[in-house]
């Protein structure tokens, strides 16, 4: 698929979510340490939870569980009890859990201030639309590729409803990689450190610890990991 093809494709979804996730908005106070949370990138549900994650303005450790994924599905079975996404894991409470509803309630809880937005609560029409929020980019995202595994996590610069870090973390998603997702949307504090530009220093941002490089926008990101990580081409 084109690039321009898989931008519109990502817009749609951002679209019929009403812009869910798109800029901060009331975050409170802040974790010491990042969350934890095992998802993959075309879960509807896990999409509800990322929203927060914008919302919020929060850095989150991901470890990518696509379908037939090898390397972190496990840790989900024996950590929760069942191979199940998202799975959050708050190391600053100890709180672990399941239900993406539960989950937005948590996170507004403890790091927001007031209850969440419709689009993040439980319901059967907004779960509905939560679903069909998927139908601009299908499948992509959703089964795992062989892959190197980072030393290290990498650093990811971006935010959820902007179409081009749902294709880098579609890339991130099928090879497993693990990376350190710091949200990065319209009002967050974060903005004003990167240094952004209209041309040369766009999100996404990608820091590679591992090769000590970074990269700028959607293309280049997607580029570096095919180079350094991908065993197996993307599927058409």
């Amino acid at each position: 698929m084109s690039g321009r093809r898989a931008l519109a494709g990502a817009r749609i979804a951002s679209w019929l979510r009403g812009g869910a996730g798109s800029r901060v908005a009331r975050p409170g106070a802040r974790p010491k340490e990042p969350l934890v949370l095992y998802e993959f990138e075309a879960c509807p549900f896990c999409r509800r939870v990322r929203e927060a994650v914008t919302r919020l303005d929060l850095e989150v450790l991901v470890r990518p569980c696509p379908k037939d994924g090898q390397r972190y599905r496990d840790e989900v079975r024996e950590l929760g009890g069942r191979e199940q996404f998202p799975f959050l894991i708050d190391p600053n409470t100890g709180a672990a859990m399941y239900e993406s509803a539960e989950i937005v309630a948590y996170l507004h809880r403890e790091y927001g201030q007031g209850a969440p937005p419709a689009s993040g609560q439980a319901g059967a029409l907004r779960t509905a639309l939560l679903v069909a929020s998927g139908l601009g980019r299908g499948a992509a995202g959703s089964r795992s590729r062989a892959s190197r595994s980072p030393g290290t996590p990498l650093l990811l610069y971006g935010y959820e409803a902007q179409p081009a870090s749902r294709l880098v973390r579609e890339v991130l998603c099928e090879l497993e990689l693990a990376h350190l997702l710091r949200s990065a949307a319209p009002g967050s504090a974060r903005r004003a450190g990167l240094g952004l530009d209209a041309h040369t220093r766009v999100l996404p941002l990608l820091f590679d610890p591992n090769t000590g490089s970074e990269r700028s926008g959607w293309r280049a990101i997607v580029r570096h990991l095919e180079d350094q990580y991908a065993l197996a081409p993307k599927r058409r």
